[in-house]
């Protein structure tokens, strides 16, 4: 294996205890919790640990325009970082854009190896690792790069790669598919340990989209709580599509967040004008027409559903017309995960075309 790659499974010889794999799984948390607070820039997360293995200093990047995570590590760290190891989840940047490089703040604090997880695919900002292998540093790459790629990174990722924002679809659907009753009520299908996830998932999202029809028929406010039911400090752009209007009374158009109405039926259209804003990460709520549109135009990353004990016989399915009209040209998904939420089933899944990431 060549030596600037590990591919970040059971720890081996030159980790006899697992201290490279903790050091970045501490990174890996650190960059969890600034997911949704740090776009367009990717949340990173950094870990300095001195010469004698002892951890020293941490931090995760920082809103727009603020210090990256290895800045933050490096400043806590102080002068103990000198002659250490820094574990960050993404290859530090060698480009000088709102902040100085960080590769070049690793050389200048004295740092002796560098670990990180994921491999920069951005032309301007790669080159870090290469940089500080040419100065000296032991620089290996890959150390929990499956877990930072399918998590905190996930979207920035598919940003990165792609052009456009990284889509998650989430609903809530009973045993028999059904997002609504005959009658259209709708709450409560999920159990509240599942709704409490869900404000979660939005916590970490950039934009939540939902459609004109679901403002009109549920009234929803798309915005984050806390446990206690208070709005959390910070939210995401709320995000309405379709061509009808929306009453001044509808909760999405208070000043709980901001809210964005954009009069288009066409998905490729709506991440085209929030990826304009710096949108990274989107969440998709809303009910089976838009769901159906994103998913004709192949516009859906991910699929997080909550599916629930229940059975209702009748009423809306969670996706409607996907431009399917043969079992050939089905929609297939991997499932990536399925576990308990509450009563609740939760169903992770990603496009089976997408495996390699897209």
């Amino acid at each position: 294996m060549p030596a600037e790659q590990d591919p970040g499974g059971p720890a081996g010889p030159r980790d006899p205890h697992g201290r490279d794999r903790d050091a970045m799984a501490a990174a890996l948390a650190l960059s969890e919790d600034v997911r949704g607070r740090t776009s367009p820039n990717p949340p990173v997360g950094a870990v300095i640990l001195d010469a004698d293995g002892a951890r020293v200093g941490a931090g995760a990047t920082q809103p727009p325009g603020g210090p990256h995570a290895e800045v933050m590590a490096l400043r806590e760290a102080g002068d103990r970082a000198r002659g250490g190891t820094a574990y960050v989840t993404l290859e530090p940047c060698a480009h000088h854009g709102r902040t100085p490089p960080c590769a070049q703040a690793l050389l200048d604090a004295g740092i002796a190896a560098v670990h990180y997880a994921v491999a920069d695919p951005n032309p301007a900002a790669s080159g870090g690792g290469a940089l500080l292998r040419e100065a000296g540093v032991d620089v290996r790459g890959g150390l929990l790069a499956a877990d930072v790629a399918a998590g905190p990174l996930r979207a920035w990722l598919h940003r990165t790669r792609t052009g456009r924002p990284h889509v998650t679809w989430k609903y809530a659907a009973t045993l028999d598919g059904r997002v609504a009753a005959a009658d259209g009520t709708s709450r409560w299908i999920s159990g509240p340990t599942s709704r409490g996830e869900v404000h979660r998932i939005r916590a970490a999202a950039d934009a939540v989209v939902a459609g004109t029809g679901t403002v009109l028929a549920d009234d929803p406010w798309l915005t984050v709580r806390d446990a206690d039911g208070g709005l959390a400090a910070r939210q995401p752009l709320r995000v309405i599509v379709g061509t009808r209007g929306i009453p001044e009374t509808a909760r999405v158009l208070d000043e709980a967040a901001e809210t964005l109405h954009i009069r288009t039926h066409d998905a490729a259209e709506v991440l085209e004008r929030l990826a304009a804003r710096g949108v990274v990460d989107v969440l998709l709520e809303g009910g089976p027409t838009l769901a159906g549109a994103f998913a004709a135009a192949g516009m859906i990353d991910r699929i997080v559903a909550y599916v629930a004990p229940t059975l209702l016989g009748a009423g809306p399915t969670a996706l409607g017309p996907a431009g399917v009209s043969t079992i050939t040209e089905a929609h297939r998904w991997r499932v990536e995960g399925v576990t308990m939420s509450g009563d609740d089933v939760r169903i992770t899944a990603v496009p089976v075309a997408d495996e390699g990431g897209r």
